[in-house]
């Protein structure tokens, strides 16, 4: 099966959240994650083990995984009702752009200890508001052993990041390039200040500008994903 990279998850979710509900979203993940890893071993999903998404179990450990939307245009964010409705058109262009699969990954989805997901986590913490970016700062900082907001939950899901053995293999391995530098820093959609205040947007401006870092970073992601197909086909 091709992935396509233009088709928008929320057509076959059924009303529902895509991240659960959207099998073809659930697909192109099983197609593009299911690789080797840098050591040679193959990681492998299944989606046909009974109550889990995706599923690999081996002499690598198991894991539980599911899908995560990693940009987000806020539409239907209470707490910013007062700027989107200023700026309808340019919100939902960002919601379709961000309805494909270069908006998603996946995460570990089991909860541990009764304790947020990372998922839930970066959703519910005032210092990351879901942002991708802040987000994949965090798990920088959490291989190079540093705290951040997302520390505690990244540690609990420590054996999923130990896959990947360092940062950087982390970014090639679910095709996030496009959100690093030359140097392994993250590209923020909006001024960095290392967590110090809440990210929000303080007018229209600043919306727009954070709207088109994230619609270049899936723009670009997305044809990363087509050429590793492609070369994945040959």
């Amino acid at each position: 099966m091709i992935v396509d990279t233009t088709f928008n998850v929320y057509s076959d979710a059924r009303g529902g959240d895509p991240d659960s509900t959207s099998s073809t979203l659930r697909i192109y993940h099983k197609i593009l994650w299911s690789k080797p890893l840098k050591n040679g071993k193959k990681f492998d999903l299944t989606d046909n083990k009974s109550g889990k998404y995706l599923y690999h179990s081996s002499e690598l450990g198991e894991f539980i995984l599911g899908s995560d939307a990693i940009t987000h245009s806020y539409k239907n964010h209470k707490r910013k009702q007062w700027l989107i409705k200023q700026i309808p058109k340019e919100v939902d262009e960002l919601f379709d752009t961000g309805s494909t699969i270069g908006a998603y990954t996946l995460f570990p989805n089991n909860r541990i200890d009764g304790k947020h997901t990372i998922n839930q986590a970066r959703g519910v913490n005032g210092l990351i508001d879901d942002r991708f970016d802040l987000t994949l700062e965090c798990i920088r900082l959490f291989y190079l052993g540093q705290q951040s907001p997302l520390f505690d939950t990244l540690l609990r899901y420590k054996y999923f990041f130990d896959l990947f053995d360092n940062f950087l293999e982390y970014i090639k391995f679910f095709l996030l390039d496009d959100l690093i530098d030359d140097k392994q820093n993250i590209k923020f959609y909006l001024p960095f200040d290392d967590f110090k205040t809440k990210p929000t947007f303080s007018d229209i401006d600043e919306y727009l500008v954070y709207k088109n870092g994230v619609m270049s970073f899936i723009e670009s992601r997305n044809k990363r994903i087509e050429n590793y197909t492609n070369q994945k086909t040959i």
